[in-house]
């Protein structure tokens, strides 16, 4: 049904690589999260598991002349969700996701943070705003979120379980639809 899974995600190179320097148990989370959301909403959950884990993807270090990380610098040249948006977008069209689903993944990275943007807030889709909400709802004080630690085998069992919530969930929605 789908065509690309968040286990394809998961075990391509440019996801282990970015998503684990930005936090894996942070992602995983954020796509748990997504999920739950995009359900309540009649959201496309795929979508929202997708932008949910890969959200953080453009994610870089900033430090100072010490080698201290330097949350101010980074704050005033943070660039995240940009390069995020285009990273994952590249990475969901090398693994074969539709075209239009890998742009609106893509937004949804995009618009999840109000960090990179001069006038502030900005009017959001539905799948956009469950992002922006599923990042916040795991959000620890001072980035602590960033840190959290998960083993890779650990994290790959958990996108395996959420792909076949995730497919579960669309196969009830087909179901219900040929019902109709």
């Amino acid at each position: 049904m789908r065509d690309v899974t968040l286990t394809n995600i998961f075990d391509h190179h440019i996801a282990k690589k970015y998503v684990t320097r930005s936090g894996l148990a942070h992602a995983v989370a954020v796509a748990y999260h997504a999920v739950k959301l995009a359900k309540i909403e009649n959201v496309d959950v795929d979508l929202a598991a997708k932008a949910g884990f890969l959200h953080d993807i453009g994610h870089y270090t900033w430090y100072n002349q010490n080698g201290k990380w330097d949350y101010e610098l980074y704050r005033k040249n943070d660039i995240h969700a940009i390069k995020g948006a285009e990273r994952a977008h590249k990475l969901l069209i090398r693994l074969g996701e539709n075209p239009i689903r890998a742009k609106q993944v893509s937004l949804a990275i995009l618009f999840h943070t109000d960090s990179f943007l001069p006038g502030g807030e900005v009017d959001r889709t539905a799948l956009q705003s469950i992002v922006k909400r599923a990042d916040e709802k795991d959000e620890e004080p001072g980035g602590a979120h960033h840190y959290r630690t998960i083993t890779a085998d650990k994290a790959r069992q958990s996108l395996q379980k959420l792909d076949s919530i995730i497919d579960r969930h669309l196969t009830q929605q087909l179901q219900q639809r040929q019902a109709e």
